[in-house]
């Protein structure tokens, strides 16, 4: 896209901007606005077109405080007419998924809550529960996201016991299957023992669960049931009636109450303080209730009824057909009730109803999702409370002028300086933000077995990671202001390792910009630079158990990092024994065979499959895992 580089916004162009809305149609159909950049800030729809998009610019004060920051930076407005409002809502669904605007992102993706995932885009499919929904492989499919992670946990084991599913990313063996292919678990994935039609067969009644349809997908395995005793095939009869015991099982305790429990329906119901608005979603089929959803949204963002507009269309937008419920139940009227209704009979090919409850049992059915609603909204204030009162305490324990909202803290891990590794932590706004986490191998050649140098090591990671920013002085306090750029270093160590980082700092002109200290273990002491001694703190206030939760993370972070290089040098170091085998040799072996212990179970043949590896190699490697 151009750059508009050269164009004012249109909010201080009064004569362009009213130009450019008589060019609008009062028709149906779907905006754009863009910035100087040409990027695309908000796609919206509407069936008036010129209405809503001159409603941006005519009562300002009117509009939230986001919103009136994307005004500021509108330049060009572009639009696409459609037939129907219907057309429009499903036309924006899809260009918001593709094109992703900062301003359409109500929803706050914070990892609260879990999906469940089913990878269709491979062979055969896995299944399994994530925190980060990767949309970047269409075929993919997510369920969720669930408030409920131990009732979520429970289903996937009892549906991994149940139903014969690939149980490993990676196979455990070559070129036989592994003991979850004798006790029933696996049909042998690994091995192609299944065809991936069969196996996807069995995984798409899984999916069935995960769709709320698990009341067809026990008549269906009835009907299979019944087929396969009338044909004498009691085993295959026998594995039936299991999965219909333990779908059973699943659906025991999750009745709900109404009238008319023939009838599929979502209930959804949200609640908000000064900040936060908490949604609920219930999603009751056959009158039991199959699935908790939830969702966060700023609660300045829109409108009670708007915010239930927006996360219904982001969540049907992504499902099955065969997943949208014949009703709706509401906690407020949508401001686009007519075209959301219209838009959902379309997908779902039969009508669907979206009804707000005034009494009896569908309106007591609200107020218990509003009232979960409230629950969750609570527990996470106060957990959001106790991180803020934990860094307002640091804060005043170190003079910041400001709380830190990003923290990142550092350790070392080694056995007599081999392997030596680092770990970098991260700490958003007093929580773990592990998707910011890295590794670091020390590359210090003085850093070698029965020679360790913490003092260095620690030095070097700190070079690493703040060398980008010292290019030159002008461009260090500009540089502070990248969103990775840390409020805080916490450094995992005494005064030692405190003067190696200080020295690397200096030295690359940061001193004043990033704001270190550290922790030593023995007594929980935090120093800062330049002093010789210890603050005075208490080792249980909020502040310095904050550092602690940083300082045990990184520990633990490194430690595993460390671990996994010594497991990875073990074994590098029984084939650096074999005569012959180089280095890169070593690694298109074990990127071949995954493990020693393949290399060592394979013949002559199998291991000139290798790149690189001729016979009279092959026979050599043989030879030294088979010296008899």
């Amino acid at each position: 896209m151009t750059a508009l580089t050269e164009i004012t916004p249109l909010i201080k162009n009064s004569e362009r901007l009213e130009t450019r809305l008589k060019e609008i149609p009062t028709e149906p159909g779907v905006y754009f606005m863009r910035d100087r950049q040409g990027d695309i800030l908000y796609i919206g729809k509407s069936k008036k077109l010129r209405a809503r998009v001159r409603s941006y610019f005519r009562d300002t004060n009117r509009l939230s405080d986001r919103i009136k920051m994307m005004v500021r930076q509108i330049v060009e407005i572009e639009f696409i007419v459609t037939d129907t409002e219907a057309e429009a809502l499903a036309l924006e669904a899809n260009l918001v998924k593709q094109h992703q605007p900062y301003y359409n992102v109500l929803l706050k993706d914070d990892k609260k809550y879990p999906y469940v995932c089913i990878t269709w885009s491979e062979e055969y499919p896995r299944i399994f529960i994530t925190r980060k929904r990767k949309l970047n492989k269409p075929e993919d499919r997510y369920y969720g996201p669930y408030v409920d992670t131990r009732l979520l946990r429970f289903t996937l084991h009892i549906i991994k016991r149940t139903f014969p599913l690939r149980q490993r990313p990676k196979p455990l063996f070559k070129d036989r299957p592994c003991l979850n292919y004798d006790l029933g678990r696996c049909p042998g994935v690994c091995q192609s023992l299944i065809t991936p039609q069969e196996y996807r067969q069995t995984m798409q009644k899984v999916a069935m669960i995960f769709q709320g349809r698990t009341d067809e997908l026990v008549k269906m395995l009835q009907g299979q049931m019944e087929k396969a005793a009338e044909e004498l095939n009691f085993e295959q009869a026998g594995k039936f009636r299991d999965q219909i015991k333990a779908l059973y099982a699943l659906n025991a305790d999750q009745k709900v109450s109404l009238p008319d429990d023939t009838i599929s329906r979502d209930a959804i119901a949200l609640t908000s303080n000064n900040q936060h608005c908490c949604i609920q979603l219930f999603q009751i089929r056959a009158g039991r209730l199959v699935g908790r959803l939830g969702f966060f949204a700023e609660a300045q963002s829109a409108t009670p009824g708007a915010i239930l507009q927006r996360v219904l269309e982001e969540h049907y937008a992504t499902v099955d057909s065969v997943e949208i419920p014949s009703e709706i139940l509401l906690q407020h009227e949508l401001p686009e009730a007519e075209i959301l209704s219209e838009w959902l009979t379309q997908q779902k090919g039969r009508k669907v109803n979206l009804v707000v409850p005034q009494r009896q049992t569908k309106a007591e059915l609200i107020e218990m999702v509003e009232r979960n609603a409230q629950y969750e909204l609570e527990r996470t204030q106060k957990n959001s409370d106790r991180n803020e009162q934990a860094l307002q305490d640091l804060a005043t324990i170190l003079d910041l002028p400001e709380l830190p909202k990003r923290i990142e803290g550092y350790d070392i891990s080694h056995i007599q300086g081999s392997n030596a590794v680092a770990s970098q932590v991260v700490f958003i706004d007093g929580v773990a933000a592990k998707q910011h986490y890295r590794h670091y191998k020390i590359k210090n050649p003085t850093v070698t077995i029965g020679h360790s140098d913490d003092f260095a090591s620690m030095a070097e990671v700190i070079r690493r990671r703040f060398r980008k920013y010292a290019v030159d002085d002008n461009l260090i306090s500009t540089s502070a202001q990248n969103e990775d750029f840390p409020d805080l270093v916490m450094i995992d160590g005494g005064k030692g390792q405190l003067s190696a980082v200080v020295a690397v700092l200096q030295e690359l002109n940061l001193l004043e910009v990033v704001k270190v200290v550290s922790l030593a273990k023995k007594r929980e002491e935090i120093f800062l630079p330049g002093e010789s001694e210890p603050l005075t703190t208490n080792a249980e206030q909020p502040g310095v158990q904050l550092l602690r939760r940083v300082r045990d993370e990184s520990h633990r972070f490194a430690v595993s990092f460390h671990r996994q290089q010594r497991l990875q040098k073990t074994t590098r170091s029984r084939l650096e024994e074999i005569p012959g085998l180089g280095f890169h040799r070593q690694k298109q072996l074990l990127a071949h065979f995954h493990s020693v212990d393949y290399i060592r179970e394979a013949s002559p043949k199998q291991l000139t499959e290798v790149p690189g590896i001729g016979n009279s190699l092959a026979q050599e490697i043989y030879n030294y895992f088979h010296p008899n």
